[in-house]
């Protein structure tokens, strides 16, 4: 089962940032032309989705949005400070999983892989494994 991982370094506390070239890249490295991808993320501050990639103001208006779901004011007891990013984290999780074809994900029309961070800035790994069949 090809696999590996991907480094990156987030640049503000909460940001979204698209990683589907850097998977598709990975996948046509791996020399697997259909299956699954499992791309997760080991941090408990920072999570992935998939949503829209073609409007930058998707991804800010998700990240305000979860600004507004989760208080940054709240009495959280975590000492380390940083209670919100964890629950931000369980609200997108921490996995996704994708159909590959020819080599690449398969997504739609408008979809991106998105790593989210909610506690940077910081030096992240996600990594990746392809299921092939």
């Amino acid at each position: 089962m090809p696999g590996g991982t991907i480094t990156l370094s987030t640049n503000r506390q909460m940001e979204l940032i698209d990683i589907t070239m850097e998977i598709n890249k990975a996948l046509r490295a791996s020399g697997v032309g259909e299956g699954f991808c499992l791309v997760y993320n080991p941090h408990t501050t920072a999570g992935l989705t998939i949503n829209e990639g073609a409007d930058p103001d998707v991804q800010r208006d998700l990240i305000a949005a979860l600004r507004e779901m989760v208080p940054l004011d709240y009495p959280y007891r975590h000492a380390e400070g940083n209670s919100p990013a964890h629950v931000m984290t369980t609200l997108t999780g921490s996995s996704v999983t994708v159909f590959v074809e020819n080599g690449s994900l398969k997504l739609g029309t408008w979809q991106k892989v998105f790593f989210c961070e909610f506690d940077g800035p910081r030096a992240r790994k996600v990594h990746w494994r392809v299921m092939a069949g």
